[in-house]
């Protein structure tokens, strides 16, 4: 079905129409002259209106106050000798699309005495033909005094909203960066611990498959099954990003301490009030990077992760007694750079200590904003 052709446009709708009749109007209005010099000099008066117009729209900074000076001028000429007031009209409508304040106040105050005396000089001389136009006069000195305001509020708010796109297209990209981010850091976490597991089984199930077979069948079970977990782990961190509690991640940190024959000296489970799902994601994935670090780096015999809940907040503690870590590698790594992410984005906060081994201290305050746990299951 074709569409109807409108006679006006959506865009500008009767706009259009009504300045062009605005545009001719003044013709009429010099023609009711008899003088010949009077017509000549009111149509130079009305082209050098419309060119002066022109480049008023074009300009910027201080020729603005010149064109709006020249243009109020012609206004009140073109009021007195002609009664024609409708110039009134462009000027107020070109105040309004004024971008500065202190412009747009001069340019104001500027037309309105300049209408205002043009008016009142006519009402003085009582002129019939300025008279008979009363109700359209009194129209345009409204517009005079109300469409300025109109249309220099209107830009601002357009303006305004145009930033707020911005600063929310800006805002998403963010967001979509840092989720982008925190999936890469996800995967790398999740999947650098099973594979280091799995790698750390697959050489010890190597070394013992001629000394001892059937625990070299046990390692490699354990492999087969730790490859099944993280499989798992992965489609269910892509499909829905769930999180994980504390209590059974501490449970997959002893099977890859043990793996990797270094000792796990504290608590097997914790005991934890009130703590959100969220938190304990972000705490369960900052422990798990800690501990593979231990494992592939410190050279450790032994591993003691402790938590402590107070008034304030939790603190996990993660030591261990192996080589350290030297003074400018201390923050570097993508490990730990992620923990200090993940820490920071809960205003938490991340300590290293390297003294006779190497001890992590973790902080997470309590008046975290908490997500819905809709997220994360």
């Amino acid at each position: 079905m074709k569409k109807r052709t409108t006679v006006f446009q959506k865009s500008s709708g009767m706009s259009p129409y009504i300045w062009s009749i605005l545009s001719f109007l003044p013709f009429y209005f010099i023609f009711q002259s008899s003088s010949t010099k009077e017509i000549i000099f009111g149509i130079t008066l009305t082209v050098l209106f419309y060119v002066s117009f022109r480049f008023a729209f074009l300009s910027k900074n201080w020729p603005v106050y010149v064109w709006i000076c020249i243009l109020v001028g012609i206004s009140i000429i073109m009021t007195i000798l002609f009664q024609f007031i409708y110039f009134a009209f462009y000027i107020a409508y070109y105040n309004g699309h004024i971008k500065k304040r202190a412009a747009f106040i001069t340019a104001y105050v500027i037309h309105l005495v300049g209408t205002s005396f043009s008016i009142n000089y006519n009402f003085v001389l009582k002129d019939p033909f300025f008279i008979q136009q009363l109700p359209l006069i009194v129209i345009v000195f409204i517009s005079v005094i109300l469409l300025p305001f109109n249309l220099y509020n209107r830009k601002k708010q357009d303006k305004l909203e145009a930033e707020l796109q911005m600063a929310n297209n800006r805002i998403s990209e963010l967001v979509k960066q840092e989720e982008r981010q925190r999936i890469a850091r996800d995967l790398h976490d999740t999947l650098g611990q099973r594979l280091s597991l799995i790698g750390l089984k697959s050489d010890l199930a190597r070394k013992l498959i001629y000394k001892d077979p059937e625990k070299a069948k046990e390692e490699l079970i354990d492999v087969q099954q730790t490859a099944r977990t993280a499989l798992n782990e992965v489609r269910n961190l892509v499909s829905s990003m769930r999180g994980i509690r504390i209590n059974d991640e501490i449970i997959l940190v002893q099977q890859l301490l043990k793996a990797a024959q270094i000792e796990y000296t504290g608590e097997k489970e914790f005991k934890l009030n009130n703590v959100s799902l969220f938190v304990e994601n972000i705490i369960s994935m900052c422990m798990k990077e800690a501990v593979t670090n231990i494992v592939k780096h410190s050279q450790a015999f032994s591993c003691h992760i402790s938590i402590k809940q107070t008034k304030t907040g939790l603190r996990l503690t993660i030591k261990d007694d192996g080589i350290g870590m030297a003074r400018q590698d201390i923050g570097k790594g993508s490990g730990l750079l992620g923990m200090r992410e993940r820490l920071e984005f809960v205003n938490g906060s991340l300590d290293i200590r390297s003294d006779s081994g190497t001890m992590i201290i973790m902080n997470v305050p309590n008046d975290v904003k908490q997500r819905d746990e809709e997220e994360y299951e």
